[in-house]
Protein backbone atom coordinates (compact mmCIF):
# COMPACT_ATOMS: atom_id res chain seq x y z
CA UNK A 1 0.00 0.00 0.00
CA UNK A 2 1.30 3.45 -0.90
CA UNK A 3 2.62 5.54 2.01
CA UNK A 4 0.22 8.42 2.72
CA UNK A 5 1.76 11.34 4.61
CA UNK A 6 -1.67 12.68 5.60
CA UNK A 7 -2.57 9.42 7.35
CA UNK A 8 0.86 8.70 8.82
CA UNK A 9 1.34 12.23 10.17
CA UNK A 10 -2.16 13.23 11.20
CA UNK A 11 -0.80 15.74 13.71
CA UNK A 12 0.57 17.77 10.78
CA UNK A 13 -2.17 17.34 8.18
CA UNK A 14 -5.41 16.50 9.97
CA UNK A 15 -5.74 18.74 13.03
CA UNK A 16 -9.09 19.40 14.63
CA UNK A 17 -10.97 22.64 13.98
CA UNK A 18 -9.75 24.04 17.28
CA UNK A 19 -6.30 25.65 17.64
CA UNK A 20 -3.45 23.52 18.96
CA UNK A 21 0.30 23.90 19.37
CA UNK A 22 2.57 21.72 17.26
CA UNK A 23 6.30 21.53 16.55
CA UNK A 24 7.03 20.97 12.87
CA UNK A 25 10.36 19.34 11.90
CA UNK A 26 12.41 20.39 8.89
CA UNK A 27 10.99 19.05 5.62
CA UNK A 28 12.04 19.22 1.97
CA UNK A 29 9.71 20.58 -0.69
CA UNK A 30 9.30 21.22 -4.39
CA UNK A 31 8.71 24.98 -4.42
CA UNK A 32 7.85 27.84 -6.77
CA UNK A 33 7.96 31.52 -5.71
CA UNK A 34 5.71 34.22 -7.08
CA UNK A 35 3.58 37.29 -6.58
CA UNK A 36 -0.01 38.27 -7.34
CA UNK A 37 -3.64 37.26 -7.05
CA UNK A 38 -3.97 33.44 -6.82
CA UNK A 39 -7.41 33.62 -8.45
CA UNK A 40 -6.16 35.23 -11.66
CA UNK A 41 -6.95 32.99 -14.65
CA UNK A 42 -3.71 31.99 -16.34
CA UNK A 43 -1.76 33.84 -13.64
CA UNK A 44 1.56 32.91 -12.11
CA UNK A 45 0.00 31.10 -9.15
CA UNK A 46 -2.00 28.65 -11.23
CA UNK A 47 0.98 28.10 -13.49
CA UNK A 48 3.11 27.35 -10.43
CA UNK A 49 0.75 24.53 -9.44
CA UNK A 50 1.19 22.90 -12.85
CA UNK A 51 4.97 23.10 -12.43
CA UNK A 52 4.85 21.56 -8.95
CA UNK A 53 2.72 18.61 -9.98
CA UNK A 54 4.83 18.10 -13.11
CA UNK A 55 7.87 17.45 -10.91
CA UNK A 56 5.93 15.61 -8.19
CA UNK A 57 4.57 13.02 -10.58
CA UNK A 58 7.87 12.68 -12.44
CA UNK A 59 9.41 11.60 -9.13
CA UNK A 60 6.50 9.37 -8.13
CA UNK A 61 6.36 7.60 -11.51
CA UNK A 62 10.13 7.18 -11.82
CA UNK A 63 9.54 3.59 -10.74
CA UNK A 64 8.04 2.94 -14.17
CA UNK A 65 11.21 3.90 -16.05
CA UNK A 66 14.90 3.04 -16.05
CA UNK A 67 15.93 5.57 -13.42
CA UNK A 68 16.14 4.15 -9.90
CA UNK A 69 16.19 6.32 -6.79
CA UNK A 70 17.93 4.82 -3.79
CA UNK A 71 15.44 4.19 -0.99
CA UNK A 72 12.41 4.76 -3.21
CA UNK A 73 9.05 3.75 -1.75
CA UNK A 74 5.60 4.10 -3.27
CA UNK A 75 3.65 7.01 -1.84
CA UNK A 76 0.66 9.27 -2.29
CA UNK A 77 1.72 12.72 -3.52
CA UNK A 78 1.29 15.01 -0.46
CA UNK A 79 -1.14 17.93 -0.58
CA UNK A 80 -0.44 21.33 -2.05
CA UNK A 81 0.79 23.90 0.48
CA UNK A 82 1.49 27.62 0.43
CA UNK A 83 3.37 30.28 2.37
CA UNK A 84 1.77 33.73 2.08
CA UNK A 85 2.71 37.29 3.01
CA UNK A 86 2.43 40.91 1.91
CA UNK A 87 5.23 43.43 2.15
CA UNK A 88 4.78 46.23 4.65
CA UNK A 89 2.01 44.69 6.76
CA UNK A 90 1.75 42.24 9.63
CA UNK A 91 -0.52 39.29 8.87
CA UNK A 92 -2.65 39.00 5.75
CA UNK A 93 -5.01 41.53 4.11
CA UNK A 94 -7.49 39.44 2.12
CA UNK A 95 -8.73 42.56 0.34
CA UNK A 96 -5.35 43.04 -1.34
CA UNK A 97 -4.84 39.74 -3.13
CA UNK A 98 -2.90 41.43 -5.92
CA UNK A 99 -0.16 42.19 -3.33
CA UNK A 100 0.30 38.61 -2.22
CA UNK A 101 3.81 37.17 -2.16
CA UNK A 102 3.77 33.40 -2.04
CA UNK A 103 5.71 30.17 -2.18
CA UNK A 104 3.72 27.19 -3.49
CA UNK A 105 5.03 23.85 -2.23
CA UNK A 106 4.58 20.07 -2.28
CA UNK A 107 6.41 17.95 0.28
CA UNK A 108 9.12 15.64 -1.02
CA UNK A 109 9.62 12.06 0.21
CA UNK A 110 12.76 11.63 2.31
CA UNK A 111 14.57 9.65 -0.40
CA UNK A 112 14.62 12.62 -2.80
CA UNK A 113 18.06 14.25 -2.64
CA UNK A 114 19.05 17.46 -4.42
CA UNK A 115 20.70 15.29 -7.07
CA UNK A 116 17.51 13.28 -7.65
CA UNK A 117 15.50 16.50 -7.67
CA UNK A 118 17.76 17.88 -10.41
CA UNK A 119 17.22 14.67 -12.38
CA UNK A 120 13.44 15.06 -12.07
CA UNK A 121 13.54 18.67 -13.29
CA UNK A 122 15.62 17.66 -16.29
CA UNK A 123 13.42 14.64 -17.03
CA UNK A 124 10.18 16.62 -16.78
CA UNK A 125 11.60 19.41 -18.95
CA UNK A 126 12.43 16.95 -21.73
CA UNK A 127 9.24 14.91 -21.57
CA UNK A 128 6.80 17.79 -21.18
CA UNK A 129 8.67 20.39 -23.27
CA UNK A 130 8.08 22.85 -20.43
CA UNK A 131 10.36 25.32 -18.68
CA UNK A 132 10.74 24.14 -15.07
CA UNK A 133 13.51 26.61 -14.20
CA UNK A 134 11.31 28.33 -11.57
CA UNK A 135 11.07 25.14 -9.53
CA UNK A 136 13.44 24.79 -6.59
CA UNK A 137 14.39 22.34 -3.85
CA UNK A 138 13.41 24.03 -0.57
CA UNK A 139 14.16 22.92 2.99
CA UNK A 140 11.73 24.55 5.42
CA UNK A 141 12.25 24.31 9.18
CA UNK A 142 9.05 25.69 10.70
CA UNK A 143 9.45 24.91 14.38
CA UNK A 144 6.80 25.74 16.98
CA UNK A 145 3.43 26.78 15.53
CA UNK A 146 -0.23 27.13 16.34
CA UNK A 147 -2.46 25.43 13.78
CA UNK A 148 -6.13 24.77 13.12
CA UNK A 149 -8.36 23.14 10.53
CA UNK A 150 -10.32 25.84 8.72
CA UNK A 151 -13.55 24.65 7.09
CA UNK A 152 -15.11 27.02 4.57
CA UNK A 153 -14.11 29.68 2.02
CA UNK A 154 -10.58 31.07 2.03
CA UNK A 155 -11.95 34.59 2.55
CA UNK A 156 -13.44 33.44 5.88
CA UNK A 157 -10.02 32.54 7.27
CA UNK A 158 -9.66 35.72 9.40
CA UNK A 159 -12.12 34.34 11.98
CA UNK A 160 -10.05 31.15 12.34
CA UNK A 161 -6.85 33.17 12.56
CA UNK A 162 -8.37 35.36 15.28
CA UNK A 163 -9.17 32.21 17.29
CA UNK A 164 -5.61 30.94 16.73
CA UNK A 165 -4.10 34.22 17.94
CA UNK A 166 -6.32 34.23 21.04
CA UNK A 167 -5.38 30.62 21.84
CA UNK A 168 -1.68 31.34 21.39
CA UNK A 169 -1.89 34.33 23.73
CA UNK A 170 -3.66 32.23 26.37
CA UNK A 171 -0.80 29.74 26.18
CA UNK A 172 1.82 32.47 26.52
CA UNK A 173 2.84 32.75 22.87
CA UNK A 174 2.72 35.43 20.21
CA UNK A 175 2.96 35.27 16.37
CA UNK A 176 6.52 35.04 15.04
CA UNK A 177 6.48 36.00 11.37
CA UNK A 178 10.19 36.70 11.03
CA UNK A 179 10.70 36.96 7.28
CA UNK A 180 11.23 33.21 6.87
CA UNK A 181 8.39 31.71 8.89
CA UNK A 182 5.11 32.73 7.25
CA UNK A 183 1.34 32.32 7.19
CA UNK A 184 1.09 28.70 6.05
CA UNK A 185 -1.82 26.90 4.41
CA UNK A 186 -2.20 23.22 3.50
CA UNK A 187 -4.98 22.46 1.02
CA UNK A 188 -6.83 19.21 1.70
CA UNK A 189 -9.63 19.96 -0.79
CA UNK A 190 -9.60 20.56 -4.54
CA UNK A 191 -11.11 24.03 -4.89
CA UNK A 192 -12.13 23.23 -8.47
CA UNK A 193 -14.42 20.42 -7.34
CA UNK A 194 -15.40 21.30 -3.78
CA UNK A 195 -18.11 23.72 -2.67
CA UNK A 196 -16.54 26.73 -0.88
CA UNK A 197 -18.36 25.96 2.38
CA UNK A 198 -16.80 22.48 2.44
CA UNK A 199 -13.18 23.41 1.75
CA UNK A 200 -10.72 22.03 4.30
CA UNK A 201 -7.52 24.03 4.83
CA UNK A 202 -4.92 23.61 7.55
CA UNK A 203 -3.80 27.06 8.73
CA UNK A 204 -0.47 27.25 10.55
CA UNK A 205 1.25 30.25 12.16
CA UNK A 206 4.72 30.25 13.74
CA UNK A 207 4.80 31.42 17.35
CA UNK A 208 7.33 32.25 20.05
CA UNK A 209 7.21 32.37 23.83
CA UNK A 210 6.27 35.79 25.18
Amino acid sequence: MAFDYKKEYKEFYLPKNKPTLVTIPAMNFIAVRGRGNPNEEGGDYKQSINLLYGIAFTIKMSKMGDHRMEGYFDYVVPPLEGLWWQEGIVGIDYGRKEDFEWISMIRLPEFVTKKEFAWAVDEASKKKSTDFSKVEFLTYDEGLCVQCMHIGPYDDEPATIEAMDAFALEQGFSPDMDGIRRHHEIYLSDARRCKPQNLKTVIRHPVRKI
